[in-house]
């Protein structure tokens, strides 16, 4: 059932991206800007983590639930380190994704011919 639940929910958050894009104005960037902001807010307001609980990874791959880990890191960083933890904590619990990401994208650019649009 939990896959389920993670197929329709990540679904549901592209539908809505889909539907942002089609029938507004709003450009891909402005709408991956306003999931991430809406992510952090209901994160950091512990209105995410129970979507979370009932979703797990079709609330927290998409780009909404980056925005839910910024902000439960910098909470957590307040918590460990005072005012300074508003800087760091963010960074510090996306720097796994973050790395990640920043490797794989390397390694393929390495396997394959990558070319610059014209």
């Amino acid at each position: 059932m939990q896959y389920l639940n993670a197929f329709w929910v990540g679904g549901l958050i592209c539908v809505i991206a889909q539907i942002l894009i089609d029938k507004t104005k709003l450009t891909p960037g402005r709408i991956l800007v306003l999931f991430v902001v809406t992510g952090a807010v209901l994160g950091g307001l512990g209105i995410y983590e129970p979507f979370v609980k009932f979703a797990g990874a079709g609330a927290t791959v998409p780009i909404v639930g980056f925005g839910n880990l910024l902000a439960q890191g910098v909470i957590k960083g307040v918590q460990e380190q005072g005012v300074l933890g508003i800087i760091t904590g963010g960074a510090t619990a996306a720097a796994g994704g973050i790395s990640a990401s920043i490797f794989f994208g390397f390694l393929i650019a390495l396997l394959f011919n990558p070319k610059v649009k014209p």
